[in-house]
């Protein structure tokens, strides 16, 4: 099925780290923010790496949980975004992603402080290195540094939410080494 993505980028000019998921999920579309699926833990990981749970309030309306998500971030200085604007995919299964068109990330990285990318999976990262990089060299943008995370999805089932925290506690690292 192709997909697109669907809904923006989260950003402003104060973000200093990029982390970038592959491609929306059927879930993620449906809510039309990133890591949806109730049991992806992005946002609980988010919570202990920056000692913060208010990305994890409970709330019935998905237009408040988006906000506080969305706040989220940008209070810590995190921008979110998806490698890929569209591509065939079957369901949620990165494997099968095919005839990808990658986003463009140079102007939100020419108009803020972003100084590291990370990537949330092996495919992501894939993409990001055959359908980004050469997009940002265009640009002038090279060198930008970039760090593979595993991935938070729960078909990731060998990756336990302490590992997970361990791992990405790099991120709130990077954010406060860029202030």
């Amino acid at each position: 099925m192709r997909v697109e993505h669907g809904f923006g980028p989260v950003w402003d000019a104060g973000s200093r780290v990029l982390v970038l998921g592959s491609v929306p999920s059927p879930k993620s579309r449906e809510m039309r923010f990133y890591y949806g699926h109730p049991r992806n833990r992005f946002w609980p990981v988010m919570a202990a790496v920056f000692h913060d749970d208010g990305c994890l309030r409970e709330c019935r309306d998905p237009d408040q949980i988006v906000g506080l998500r969305r706040d989220f971030a940008l209070r810590h200085h995190m921008a979110l975004w998806d490698v890929i604007e569209s591509c065939d995919i079957d369901g949620a299964s990165d494997a099968s992603i095919r005839n990808a068109v990658p986003n463009d990330l140079s102007p939100i990285i020419m108009r803020s402080k972003i100084a590291h990318v990370f990537t949330t999976g092996a495919k992501a990262a894939q993409l990001y290195r055959k359908l980004c990089v050469p997009l940002l060299r265009a640009h002038g943008l090279d060198g930008m540094p970039m760090t593979q995370l595993p991935s938070t999805s729960p078909a990731n089932a060998k990756a336990d939410l302490p590992g997970l925290v361990e791992a990405y506690g790099c991120v709130a690292r990077s954010v406060s080494q860029a202030s």
